[in-house]
């Protein structure tokens, strides 16, 4: 009986340790465009031009982690998404908040939980537990990004129940994507003592 031979895995552009790759320049991209995109919707508000900035920063978000996926993640990919994920959303909502669009208690309770995710993975990877991002936390991060983009909207500027419904969702999805990462981390720390 003849059996398929096994097709090697293509190998990957870059190594673990590379700093120069499509995917890196993309995410320093989106934290420089995210800083005047946050400038333009503290002094204008809502638009065309803000929405499609925002809109730019944000989608490209699965564009790095594709290339990243594609070409190799890199330890400085790992270090710098997270950063430009948070600049972009918990800047946009604090923003919104600033402004008197949004409520301050979401912006406190989705920045706990994001650097109270870091430092909880910071603790389990220096235990040897990787805790990577979970199909609920791109749904969130997906959400967050949506809850600022409806404010920002013109066609939904005024539409605040739809707003603040989707702000509330964001919340939820977070504390629970948040209460995922710890559980996931947990188990894999019991199986290590185990």
């Amino acid at each position: 009986m003849m059996t398929a031979a096994r097709v090697p895995s293509p190998s990957k552009r870059f190594g673990q340790t590379a700093l120069a790759t499509p995917a890196n320049a993309i995410t320093l991209t989106r934290i420089l465009v995210a800083l005047p995109t946050l400038w333009l919707m503290y002094d204008r508000g809502n638009g065309w031009l803000t929405v499609a900035l925002w809109f730019a920063v944000t989608a490209s978000d699965s564009l790095d982690g594709w290339m990243a996926r594609r070409d190799g993640t890199t330890r400085s990919g790992a270090f710098l998404d997270p950063v430009a994920d948070k600049t972009i959303v918990l800047g946009g909502l604090a923003v919104l908040a600033m402004r008197g669009d949004i409520w301050w208690w979401p912006v406190v309770v989705i920045a706990t939980r994001e650097f109270g995710i870091s430092a909880y993975r910071s603790v389990a990877g220096r235990r040897g537990i990787v805790l990577p991002a979970l199909t609920l936390g791109k749904y969130k991060a997906f959400v967050q990004y949506s809850s600022v983009g409806f404010v920002l909207l013109p066609a939904t500027d005024d539409a605040i129940g739809l707003q603040q419904t989707v702000l509330v969702l964001a919340v939820l999805l977070t504390v629970a994507s948040g209460l995922q990462i710890v559980r996931r981390g947990y188990v894999d720390w019991q199986r290590l003592e185990g």
